[in-house]
């Protein structure tokens, strides 16, 4: 039974742990979304003597070329629609920010303050307007069919009956949804498209024009078909929170850019022509040289992954103890408490938690929490329900005549758990405890979807500026293969080190 001091000696040693971890995100910058401050220098404008105002701007960089991510040299996202946020804000005297994250999760993020303003090629549509504001159009793109070369769909007409993949949230989405007779299915990536695309589980994807020039370029057995284009429609411009301050000064700005011919010199550098299919050796659709200066790029997301999986499985550990220790404590409400929460982290999905978690903390909270530390958080979390049952039945397989031996020589309540307890559990439930350390390393990868730059991250970054698939994801698939072999070595050698006095 535990007394109150050993229960304070607890709650101290959880409150330490919980601002070491706080302290550990704040210090990683590499944790919060891929987010990169720009100069306005870069758009050749010239820098006020005052010190600038930040604007951080929201975008999915997996769209070329409006905006994706230079993986080939320092990481930067590039694009069209960089370059004008870059101009517009270095004409308004501020300095710019850019925040990685998946399309569908822009409008949330306008709506939860973590930008100011977002620009990823999305069309201002009536239902979007609901929740955002517009600027003007910036830019109007043509909706594209591409297929198959050897079963070309040229019309509207010809996609009845046919399964047509579209981006989830997209304009082409809502554009596909008036398609008459044609069957959806909706992708988070572009990237998804092309490759069940070639893999012939849909039968068109309807994208824009330029997206569809560079899917073409990179895979010869696809073929492209314009549709007419239509401002009103497929107008793209810059979103905004609801009665945002900045919608009238873009407006201002655009409209000096429309004037001056500003706008189309930057869509001209951005639209490349259409070039000839390279030779496939073999005749096989596989060809590891796309990944020629990527793979630098892709090595720097293993130091994420690692101190990802580091952290969040250290406060799952401690925090699974302290759990453990409630629910053999014996005072009830405690009891009530571990047992609830357990109920409650393995009764949700890890997915739900992770997003939860780092949308609802600055809606709720007010605190900007980065992208690195609330994934540590959630998978921390979501760990510790598991391993306090790991613990706990590591906890009563230890013989009870080792507790009444401890208490009849006199051994303090903590000494005997740390000195005697602990150490045969740990023997008996260190097979589970590498499972879930294996376990956090793999699913690592679900962190992609709040824009921290491990792993998987950086596949889809390079399969979204190859327009390829499966080279950069075999790729990531035999680096976590050779992670997870490290680690389970590591463990038999820990675990016949602690068998030696068997």
């Amino acid at each position: 039974m535990m007394n109150r001091k050993k229960l304070n000696y607890l709650y101290v040693s959880l409150i330490a742990f919980v601002v070491l971890f706080l302290v550990i995100g704040q210090a990683f910058p590499t944790g919060k979304t891929d987010s990169r401050t720009v100069s306005a220098e870069s758009a050749s404008i010239a820098a006020p003597a005052e010190p600038k105002k930040k604007l951080v701007m929201g975008t999915s960089p997996d769209y070329p070329p409006y905006e994706s991510v230079d993986a080939k040299n320092n990481g930067e996202i590039i694009g069209m629609d960089i370059d004008i946020a870059k101009y517009i804000t270095g004409q308004l005297g501020y300095e710019l920010e850019i925040a990685s994250m998946d399309f569908n999760g822009l409008i949330a993020a306008l709506q939860t303050g973590r930008v100011d303003f977002v620009m990823s090629a999305m069309s201002a549509t009536d239902e979007r307007r609901q929740n955002v504001d517009f600027s003007d159009f910036y830019y109007a793109a043509r909706n594209t069919i591409v297929s198959k070369k050897s079963a070309p769909l040229e019309t509207l007409e010809s996609l009845a009956g046919k399964l047509v993949g579209t981006q989830l949230g997209s304009t082409q989405d809502i554009f596909a949804e008036t398609i008459e007779g044609a069957q959806l299915k909706k992708l988070n990536k572009i990237p998804d498209l092309i490759q069940e695309l070639n893999s012939g589980r849909i039968d068109a994807a309807i994208v824009e024009d330029a997206v569809a020039v560079e899917m073409t370029n990179a895979n010869a057995d696809l073929a492209m078909h314009f549709l007419p284009a239509d401002l009103e429609e497929n107008g793209y411009a810059i979103a905004f929170p609801k009665n945002s301050r900045l919608v009238d000064s873009f407006n201002g700005v655009l409209a000096d850019m429309q004037e001056s011919g500003k706008l189309d010199e930057i869509a001209r550098k951005w639209f490349p022509e259409q070039e000839e299919p390279a030779d496939r050796l073999l005749n096989l659709n596989i060809d590891f040289s796309v990944l020629k200066g990527y793979i630098p790029y892709i090595l720097k997301g293993v130091y994420v992954t690692l101190l990802f999986t580091l952290v969040s499985a250290l406060f799952g550990l401690v925090w699974g103890t302290v759990l453990s220790l409630f629910k053999i404590s014996g005072i009830k409400p405690l009891e009530w408490f571990a047992t609830a929460y357990t109920s409650v982290f393995r009764g949700t999905p890890l997915l739900v938690q992770l997003t939860l978690i780092y949308y609802a903390t600055p809606q709720l909270l007010g605190f900007d929490i980065p992208a690195l530390m609330a994934a540590g958080l959630a998978f921390g979390l979501n760990s510790a329900a598991y391993l306090s049952e790991t613990i706990r039945g590591g906890i009563m397989a230890v013989d009870k005549g080792q507790r009444e031996a401890a208490i009849a020589l006199g051994v303090p309540y903590r000494k005997m758990m740390v000195r005697i307890i602990f150490p045969q559990a740990l023997r008996t439930i260190l097979p589970a405890l590498v499972n879930e350390c294996v376990a956090l390393l793999k699913e690592s990868s679900l962190v992609s979807v709040i824009g921290v730059t491990e792993l998987m991250r950086r596949a889809d970054v390079v399969r979204a500026s190859t327009f390829r698939a499966f080279e950069a994801l075999l790729l990531v698939a035999a680096i976590y293969y050779v992670l997870v072999l490290i680690l389970t070595s590591f463990a038999r050698m820990l675990e016949r080190r602690l068998r030696r006095s068997d």
